[in-house]
């Protein structure tokens, strides 16, 4: 099983975007025992990610119980990373 930061950006490679939501859910299964697998480390993850120039930031909105949903897609060069080191 790849570490949980590998696997967020591997499931950017198959979503065209994608949400700290989404991410959670798509990954539930693998990761939900993880003691890493909380809202704040996958938010703090992707905002990494985001950081390091792998994701951007595509649109936000607010969910169900009024809580910002921001939503990330890779880039073309983080695609490009990602592809080739992980």
């Amino acid at each position: 099983m790849l570490p949980l930061n590998y696997a967020i950006l591997k499931l950017f490679l198959s979503e065209e975007e994608a949400d700290v939501q989404i991410v959670m859910e798509k990954l539930a299964d693998d990761y939900q025992k993880s003691r890493q697998f909380k809202k704040s480390t996958v938010t703090e993850l992707v905002m990494t990610a985001e950081a390091n120039g792998l994701l951007e930031e595509t649109r936000f909105d607010l969910g169900e119980n009024e809580d910002l949903r921001v939503y990330y897609r890779a880039t073309e060069s983080g695609r490009q990373m990602i592809e080739r080191y992980i």
